[in-house]
């Protein structure tokens, strides 16, 4: 008989300690959301309104924590490491999740088994800019002068292994041109130097970029998204342009250690999923230039695994490394 009381209670405690029975009870106590990069910034801002959403939704305080270095690896890595129950989580984003892996081997963290993707939140988009006194009013026009002039046209980008630059790799093997890559540190840089003169071009995310088109400062050729940007509707796409599956979008998404309980990840990315469309969200996402990009978590998996062979195969043919 106590034989058998006592394998009830072993039974009843390791019912309490089953995922399922976590995920039922979650959050219990603070939910940490580190953010690779320092406060203010496109991420910073999104991990911001992210932990309102879940705090609101979940009933439990969520707090940031900015944790800059190497291009956010260390934050990267650290999270990669932390327990698995759904109490640290980090907003990753392209870089961070595919391009520094793809192209690093010391990152010190593998994305697709160091973490459960929980769910992606916004996706941005680039144009393609160029100074006026570059003659050529469409893609085509711009390859047929690359051609023509080998090596005297280059494109600005915010850093060697930044998907700006990458963005710029891609376009000279699709198109078989070349061109010169000048880096700079910031993609603030890059638009000052196209619009000075000093670099001709550049791949920039659309933010704030529409009233110097307007002005006639710059002139935008292409837009890298599968669609037309709404705020850019005369703007056509890569696609359009004549170079199939030219997409290149920035995502920002949150990820969980690798073993945190699959309800747990269910649960946030609900609690998420359900605030993508609300207005504070929304203007968020208008701020950084991007568009909300609902999907389950293994929607998100599928995302990552995919970007991250794309850039490493960019990368590797033009030679990009980030060691």
């Amino acid at each position: 008989m106590m034989t058998r009381r006592l394998l009830m209670v072993f039974s009843a405690v390791a019912a309490l300690l089953s995922p399922a029975a976590q995920a039922q009870t979650y959050p219990e106590r603070v939910i940490k959301i580190v953010v690779p990069q320092g406060p203010g910034g496109p991420t910073d801002l999104l991990a911001r309104v992210t932990a309102q959403r879940l705090q609101t939704v979940l009933g439990q305080n969520v707090i940031i924590e900015n944790r800059g270095g190497a291009g956010g690896a260390i934050a990267t890595k650290a999270v990669a490491g932390a327990d698995p129950d759904g109490y640290t989580l980090l907003l990753g984003n392209t870089s961070t999740l595919t391009i520094i892996p793809a192209l690093s081997r010391n990152a010190g963290y593998d994305p697709e088994k160091a973490f459960a993707p929980v769910a992606k939140l916004v996706e941005t988009s680039q144009l393609l800019l160029v100074h006026p006194s570059v003659p050529a009013k469409n893609i085509g026009e711009l390859v047929a002068y690359a051609k023509a002039n080998p090596n005297k046209l280059s494109f600005a980008s915010a850093g060697v292994g930044n998907i700006l630059h990458l963005a710029g790799e891609m376009l000279k093997a699709r198109a078989g041109i070349d061109m010169v890559h000048v880096p700079y540190n910031s993609g603030a840089e890059t638009v000052t130097a196209v619009l000075s003169g000093n670099v001709p071009m550049t791949f920039v995310g659309t933010n704030g970029i529409a009233p110097l088109i307007a002005e006639g400062r710059v002139r935008a050729l292409a837009a890298t998204s599968p669609h037309r940007l709404a705020e850019f509707p005369t703007v056509p796409t890569m696609i359009e342009s004549g170079y199939p599956d030219f997409v290149v979008h920035a995502f920002f998404g949150l990820v969980a250690p690798a073993g945190t309980p699959a309800a747990i990840v269910a649960k946030l990315n609900s609690a998420i999923e359900g605030g993508l469309a609300s207005p504070e969200m929304q203007k968020v996402f208008a701020g950084v230039g991007g568009e909300a990009a609902p999907g389950s978590p293994a929607d998100f998996t599928q995302s990552i695994a995919a970007e991250r062979a794309k850039w490493g195969a960019v990368g590797k043919a033009a030679g990009v490394t980030l060691d």
